[in-house]
This record gives C-alpha cells, sequence and structure tokens, in this order.
C-alpha cells in the first residue's frame, strides 16, 4: 500500500514540475519567455546567433523540439512565413500565439533611391519590433497572457515574474534616453540593414539603409551612398553579423569611417540595446 502511495506521490510530483516547452523564433522572445516563465518553461529560439532570419532553415533536431512544443511565439519575420506552416503540420496541437500582437508597425525604411521594380518595398511593414523598449513590454504581455492560459496554476508566478521584466524594460528606455540626452533629434546613422527602424522612430533618429531584404546595392547606387555619407557627415556604419559587410566595407574604405558590428538578435535585449545607444551617441 506505501509502495502504491509513495508511485503515486511521484507521479504528481513529476506532472507538476514537468516543464512547458515552448518555441520562439528569436533569442529576443526566447529572453522575455524565460524571464517570465522561469522554472516552469523549457524555450528554444529557433533562428541561432548569427544566423540570417531571412534565410534560415531549421536543424532536424529543432524540428524534434518542435513536435515537443506546447506553444510556438511568432514575431513576424520573414523565416516564419517559410516555416510555420510546416511546424504546425509537425505538431498539429502545437498552439501559434503572435507576441508582436498590439503593436502598431511601422513601415520599412527603403533605399533611398530604389529601382522601379522595388517601388512596392515601399509599403512593406517593418518586423524589426523588438528594438525598441516598449515594444518589448507588449511582446511580455501577450507571452505572460499566453503562459497564464496553458499553465493557470501558476498564475501568480508569472505574474510577479512579468512585472519585474516590465520595470527593467522601463529602467533600460529610461538609460537610453540618459545615453541620447546629447544627441540632436533627427541624428542620421548608417546601417547596412534596416533593422533599427522602431529603436529610431523611439529615440528621434533616422536611419540610412545601404540595403533591402539582404541585397547589396548596385555600383551606381553605392555611389550615390557614398555621396549622401559625406552630405549627412555620417561618422561610422552600423552592420549586423548576421549579413554581409561587403558594401559597408566599401564605404567606410574610401570615407575613411568605421563599421561597427552590432546585431539585436541576441538573448540580452538590455545589451544589445543599450550598446546601440552608446554607439549612437559616440558617433553622432
Amino acid at each position: 500500500m506505501k509502495s502504491k502511495i509513495f508511485i503515486a506521490f511521484m507521479l504528481m510530483s513529476t506532472l507538476l514540475s514537468a516543464k512547458i516547452d515552448i518555441a520562439t523564433s528569436i533569442a529576443p522572445q526566447k529572453a522575455l519567455v524565460d524571464a517570465i516563465g522561469g522554472k516552469n518553461v523549457n524555450t528554444i529560439a529557433m533562428i541561432p546567433a548569427g544566423a540570417s532570419p531571412h534565410s534560415y532553415e531549421p536543424k532536424p533536431s529543432q524540428m524534434i523540439i518542435i513536435s515537443k512544443a506546447k506553444v510556438y511565439f511568432t514575431v513576424g519575420i520573414e523565416f516564419e512565413e517559410a516555416w510555420i506552416g510546416r511546424f504546425k503540420s509537425q505538431n498539429k496541437n502545437m498552439m501559434i500565439a503572435d507576441s508582436a500582437l498590439g503593436i502598431k508597425k511601422i513601415k520599412m525604411v527603403a533605399h533611398h533611391d530604389e529601382d522601379e521594380d522595388e517601388h512596392h518595398h515601399e509599403n512593406e511593414l517593418d518586423p524589426h519590433v523588438w528594438t525598441n523598449p516598449k515594444n518589448l513590454i507588449i511582446m511580455a504581455t501577450n507571452i505572460k497572457n499566453t503562459l497564464i492560459r496553458l499553465d493557470p496554476s501558476n498564475k501568480v508566478v508569472y505574474s510577479k515574474n512579468y512585472i519585474k521584466l516590465v520595470n527593467s524594460l522601463r529602467q533600460t528606455d529610461l538609460q537610453i534616453k540618459t545615453i541620447l540626452k546629447n544627441t540632436p533629434n533627427g541624428s542620421k546613422f548608417m546601417i547596412f540593414h534596416p533593422s533599427w527602424g522602431y529603436f529610431a522612430k523611439e529615440y528621434g533618429l533616422i536611419q540610412l539603409p545601404i540595403e533591402l531584404e539582404g541585397k547589396e546595392p548596385k555600383a551606381k547606387d553605392l555611389i550615390m551612398l557614398m555621396s549622401k555619407a559625406k552630405k549627412e557627415h555620417i561618422k561610422a556604419i552600423f552592420v549586423a553579423p548576421e549579413f554581409s559587410d561587403k558594401s559597408a566595407s566599401q564605404i567606410s574604405n574610401t570615407l575613411k569611417i568605421p563599421v561597427v558590428k552590432i546585431s539585436n538578435l541576441g538573448y540580452n535585449w538590455h545589451e544589445y540595446m543599450i550598446s546601440f545607444a552608446k554607439a549612437i551617441a559616440h558617433y553622432k
């Protein structure tokens, strides 16, 4: 009798301590899920550090994890358009939750001198919503609500962790404003892939993209970009390690300005936003 009670107790303990398997597209989402879910979640970011969200293909080992996930948090990037349908067919019971629900999307910054056949990009919405602390708060709210729906018994834990996370995000916002306090409103920065649009909009900056959708500029466009950089007194060119820096290096070598590598796809959202703010302030 005692052995049966012990076995029942062990089974109950296992069920209570079982973690929720969760999949996300990028590391910043994983960071939010981990912060809110704590010990109750087991999270994977499908796109690893250094990989491009435009072209990454999941590994077989990741597809195995997808088959066990309770929920997949989307964020609206190109990778999801290609793979979410396949993920859903792999795991029909997996919930699909939009972590960016409620965020007002802005237009993707287009190349300043697009060819005629590229004009359709002008109305494309920018998916890089995670570069603004206020957007991360909205994402955190969506994640918290989904976790409570999946696991209502831990509502108090998720709510407490959520409040702590929101406070951290608000502090990051204040810190960025302090760093940029002497950076004139409307300051421009040149960047290979225009992935800091929400950050720029929030803090009164303007990004000048070298490319759009990962495409290197043509020779005539490169000349125009160099002229633009001179005119705007650009002091640095920002590139992400996920993309080529070939054209950025060409401009850098010609104009004798540095190339600064920085990614917004890292796990530590506080670190990458503060680092970017400091870089902008330094090269203003």
